[in-house]
């Protein structure tokens, strides 16, 4: 990009693991932020989940720390410890995905921290919310998925409890703990402090989810039950044509109106349980059966033709290996490719632009590959570093 990205200027130390942390912080990287990775001696877990070019560079840690720089500090130390500290003095944002029940020993508790840090945003991205019975359990994206309702809501459209198949407690909860430390970052330009954001995991996740799903029971008493039906409807997927699937979605009442006549069935277009978006949620299981059967008739191709010229929400269903190759994907220039000594690697692009232009992205670091140069941009001395490097507190890659 030719000018500068939003978060220029802004110094995150991340001491996130696994996928929460790590993606939370990969987006204000993408946005230009200076995130500083700090590892354990062993690493990230993630830099060995999946194939690599080389040994801790593996695919799921290149997909969560593009961007970023990284230094290894073992914080069981008491050395590693206060460089830590040094290194959170010039910074704007801590974030961690510990358990809260760890952070003393580490001399990380919130209120130590801010107390010598007035300025700084530290962010607490937890399982749990602290306040709760379920504080300081250990929480993995399975566990929060089963927790908060997604395995419930899998089980009322399939009959089987079943995770997505996507890191999706992970990755949603990254992305509002991001939201979340920008807005601590505005709120302290103009109150000049800083202070704790905490974001657990499982409430994040069941706002997610309820956000449709509370349905009737945003009143009181209920006027329904929980669970938004057209969500859930049996049929709500990829439907079946003559030749393949299509994904179709007729929401408002002109759309219905356009795929009704289009598809020949005109004696639809007055039924008194399709008029409106009301009386259709009440009857979309017979409404999308309806739809289904229809589609059933005629090839793929077609449907889209017909539908795109009628102005009826509709697209095909690609597999994941397409998306590579996908003419809009390229045009728009969205994947990258990253030289590296070890060989090329490929990347999604950030998907958001600014005036026009899409943040670059660069390879994750090694481990321990910035250590020196974060230390003495600190203001270690070389001794410092030395005598930081010979205790094994710290580790160069």
């Amino acid at each position: 990009m030719t000018a500068a990205l939003p978060l220029a200027g802004l110094r995150v130390i991340d001491l996130g693991s696994v996928v929460f942390g790590p993606y939370c912080s990969q987006w204000l990287a993408d946005l230009g932020a200076d995130v500083i990775k700090v590892e354990a001696p062993e690493g990230d877990s993630t830099r060995l989940t999946g194939p690599a070019l080389e040994r801790g560079m593996s695919a799921l840690f290149l997909g969560c720390n593009r961007g970023k720089r990284g230094i290894v500090l073992d914080l069981k130390q008491p050395e590693a410890r206060e460089a830590l500290d040094r290194l959170v003095s010039g910074a704007d944002v801590l974030l961690h995905s510990i358990r809260p029940q760890k952070l003393e020993s580490l001399g990380l508790a919130p209120e130590a921290v801010l107390a010598r840090h007035p300025r700084l945003i530290y962010a607490g991205l937890h399982g749990f919310g602290e306040a709760g019975p379920y504080s300081g359990r250990p929480a993995y994206d399975d566990v929060i998925q089963g927790m908060s309702g997604i395995a419930d809501l899998m089980a009322r459209q399939s009959g089987e409890p079943r995770y997505l198949p996507t890191i999706a407690a992970d990755k949603v909860s990254g992305l509002v703990a991001a939201l979340s430390i920008l807005a601590a970052v505005v709120r302290r330009q103009s109150t000049g402090k800083g202070g704790f954001v905490e974001v657990p995991m499982f409430e994040t996740l069941v706002a997610f989810n309820l956000v449709e799903h509370f349905f009737g029971h945003q009143f009181n008493p209920p006027l329904a039950d929980i669970g938004y039906p057209r969500a859930m409807a049996p049929w709500r997927k990829p439907l079946p044509t003559a030749d393949g699937h299509i994904c179709i979605m007729p929401y408002t009442n002109a759309h219905w109106q356009a795929f009704f006549t289009v598809s020949g069935a005109t004696q639809h277009l007055d039924d008194p349980r399709f008029v409106d978006i009301g009386t259709r949620t009440v009857h979309i299981d017979v409404l999308y059966a309806i739809a289904g059967g229809l589609v059933l008739e005629r090839p793929t191709a077609e449907w889209l033709a017909l539908l795109d010229t009628a102005q009826v929400p509709c697209g095909p269903v690609f597999k994941l290996e397409t998306l590579e190759s996908d003419p809009h994907l390229v045009a728009t220039g969205f994947f990258a490719s990253v030289p590296t000594e070890a060989g090329e690697l490929r990347y999604p692009g950030v998907p958001v632009l600014f005036d026009g232009e899409r943040p670059p992205v660069s390879a994750p670091p090694r481990l321990g590959e910035h250590t020196r140069t974060v230390l003495a941009e600190a203001g270690f001395s070389e001794a410092d570093i030395a005598a930081l490097l010979a205790s094994r507190a710290a580790r160069q890659g």
